[in-house]
């Protein structure tokens, strides 16, 4: 760095000061377009001494405005002077005080004085923690090293079609895997994650969420969910670059196996007959568990619906978890005249179930979850429940209508593949599931007719 450079700087008033710019997508948030303040001085000899530090702060500023959210200052500080050291082009002469000679002085104030003497090598001991804090801090500022989480918001933003549920996972994923790393002894940055620094990681997984869960050890089958995210960031973090190998890829955890007895169920006749005869608090999930019982479709997929998607005798029900598009199913014949009561007076964009809001952006809510709320204590009231000890989830819910549908279209003779295509799954077989373009609408529709509500 020379001691001409005017980065960040301009004369105001004879002094010198930082002047940082606003990316433009931030400026509404930070409500300027430019950051500035005063260095109090003539001499850029000095003001390039002292900017650096104000130059961070400005930016972390902007940062958090931004995202709302808090941030690690001397992190923040870290990467700055990362990006100062990328687009630092000067030889760095005898009389510059470059870059890294900042990030170096800077380093040594982290780690301060010795706090002791090695009575064989002479060499200073430091304080472990101001020591490890000045080592990360070098290895981030001299881009030797990149925060586990320092890329995680860019690549929520490229990844639009991610649900936001996911996207905590995302976020609880790093969470468990940076206080590992801390208890660990390990510096908490993509690089320093090996293979057998994640393998271990994984085998220790379980246990360190149990200790953030109140002593709830995780299931194989949720911890899988988290390390799949993880393997998901790395797979994105390759494609840029940042790591060579995705060291997440095949590390997961055995399938637990789940006795039959303790598997979530379908309702049966009796069940379903019981909950439909009943009167709910919530008015809606009369409708709600009808429709579910007679369609196969999701509680939220229905919850969903407007006017203009139940029209010409079909439901259009918006794509869930993996499915590709939008799915057509048949209205069943007996809830026509329940069809047409929802519909009365409302125009085509209006909800067909109304009192369930969209959520806010950025929400992990899914709209369907107070109906999905009403209806355990509902089913509970009812005595009907089954559970499990050690299991937190009952093995009857709402989705076992779905599994009730499924379960009364294959008894009535009901090919695979044509259930598949009306509840949304993935139609088994490289003939059906690649090649067809599914059965046609009388196919679906006598599937649909084939389920009777008990």
């Amino acid at each position: 760095m020379s001691r001409s450079d005017t980065r960040f700087l301009e004369v105001h008033g004879g002094k010198y000061r930082v002047t940082v710019p606003v990316p433009r997508q931030f400026q509404k948030a930070v409500g300027k377009t430019k950051l500035k303040r005063p260095l109090k001085t003539d001499s850029l000899v000095v003001a390039n001494t002292l900017k650096w530090k104000v130059v961070a702060e400005l930016k972390k500023q902007i940062h958090l405005a931004a995202r709302a959210t808090p941030a690690d200052p001397l992190l923040e500080e870290a990467l700055i002077m990362r990006e100062a050291l990328e687009n630092d082009t000067s030889e760095g002469g005898p009389d510059d005080f470059t870059v890294m000679d900042a990030i170096h002085l800077r380093a040594d104030q982290l780690a301060g004085d010795p706090i002791d003497e090695d009575p064989y090598t002479r060499e200073p001991i430091y304080d472990s923690e101001r020591e490890a804090l000045a080592g990360f801090y070098f290895k981030v500022a001299t881009g030797k090293g990149t925060p586990l989480t320092a890329l995680l918001d860019q690549w929520h933003r490229q990844q639009i079609n991610r649900k936001e549920r996911t996207k905590g996972d995302d976020v609880r994923a790093l969470k468990y895997l940076l206080d590992w790393c801390k208890a660990n002894g390990i510096y908490p940055t993509i690089e320093a994650i090996k293979r057998k620094v994640a393998g271990r990681f994984i085998g220790d997984l379980p246990d360190i969420a149990a200790s953030a869960r109140n002593g709830q050890r995780l299931t194989n089958r949720t911890a899988n969910k988290y390390i799949s995210s993880l393997s998901a960031y790395w797979k994105w973090l390759k494609t840029r670059d940042m790591v060579a190998e995705n060291v997440w890829r095949d590390q997961f955890l055995p399938k637990e196996r789940v006795a039959p007895e303790d598997r979530e169920r379908p309702f049966n006749d009796e069940e379903v007959q019981a909950l439909l005869a009943g009167s709910p608090s919530m008015t809606a999930l009369g409708s709600l568990m009808r429709i579910a019982a007679l369609s196969g479709a999701r509680i939220d997929a229905i919850v969903s619906l407007k006017v203009k998607h139940c029209e010409n005798g079909l439901f259009r029900f918006k794509p869930q978890k993996k499915e590709a598009g939008e799915r057509y199913v048949p209205i069943h014949s007996a809830l026509v005249p329940l069809i047409e009561t929802l519909k009365r007076g409302k125009a085509p964009d209006d909800d067909l179930f109304d009192g369930f809001p969209v959520p806010e952006p950025g929400s992990q809510r899914e709209r369907s979850m107070p109906a999905v709320k009403a209806f355990g204590r509902y089913r509970v009231a009812l005595g009907i429940d089954e559970r499990r000890e050690g299991r937190k989830r009952s093995l009857i819910n709402f989705h076992s209508f779905r599994r009730w549908f499924i379960t009364k279209a294959e008894r009535a003779g009901i090919p695979e593949a044509t259930i598949a295509s009306v509840v949304g799954h993935k139609r088994p077989g490289m003939t059906f599931g690649v090649y067809s373009a599914g059965p046609g609408l009388e196919l679906l529709r006598h599937c649909v007719e084939a389920v009777k509500l008990p």
